[in-house]
């Protein structure tokens, strides 16, 4: 979601670099919640249309749409294992999150999980 509201903060540019440089993996549960989320009226004032427009638009050209099938818990909140199964489905490497539900995992099954910043200066 930070990516959606201001053009050069820290969460835009870990966006941009991940949609320039890596796979990016979605599934469609994350995508339903992504969605869900940057439309919610109380987060109107903060999140500016022309950028929830343009990362929804950059991650559909990007994204490789993986199904996950293996169930998991681990997460302290339930609605957060989405992310776990995606990455364990897609074999990733890296989650790259503002959630501390998720940063506290960190790592995960050999699978890192950094804050946006972290990701902008990680090889």
């Amino acid at each position: 979601m930070g990516a959606t509201i201001l053009p050069d903060s820290i969460p835009r540019r870990a966006f941009q670099k991940a949609c320039d440089t890596e796979d990016i993996a979605l599934s469609l549960a994350v995508w339903n919640e992504l969605v869900e989320v940057l439309n919610r009226p109380r987060l109107a004032r903060y999140v500016r249309p022309a950028l929830r427009e343009d990362v929804l638009t950059n991650l559909i050209d990007v994204a490789v749409w993986v199904a996950p099938m293996q169930r998991v818990t681990d997460c302290r909140d339930a609605k957060d294992n989405k992310y776990l199964e995606l990455a364990l489905a897609s074999a990733a490497t890296r989650i790259v999150a503002s959630d501390n539900d998720l940063l506290v995992l960190d790592p995960w099954r050999g699978i890192r999980i950094l804050r946006p910043a972290d990701y902008l200066v990680a090889g």
